[in-house]
């Protein structure tokens, strides 16, 4: 038996504060993320070079996280929770 779309077994309406993150969100240029992750990254090596090596595996870990807010972002304007309301 096949798995049916999770869209289609389950049509939930996103909340209100959902669709004001989302709207905010994709205002942003997805290569402020970019670029805000290989600052952190090229920080951390600053950092690490200065000695300060807590402080910069400290920020050189924010790399990934922001990373993951522009797949985000990407996500967001690609789909959104806007994507099955047309339907209804």
């Amino acid at each position: 038996m096949e798995n049916p779309d999770y869209h289609e077994v389950s049509p939930k309406k996103e909340g209100e504060l959902t669709k004001a993150v989302e709207q905010e969100v994709a205002k942003i240029p997805s290569g402020i993320f970019l670029i805000a992750s290989l600052g952190a990254m090229a920080a951390s090596l600053g950092l690490k070079l200065a000695k300060q090596n807590q402080t910069a595996l400290f920020v050189g870990q924010w790399a990934s996280p922001f990373l993951l807010l522009g797949i985000y972002n990407k996500i967001v304007k690609t789909q959104g929770s806007e994507r099955g309301d047309d339907k209804e």
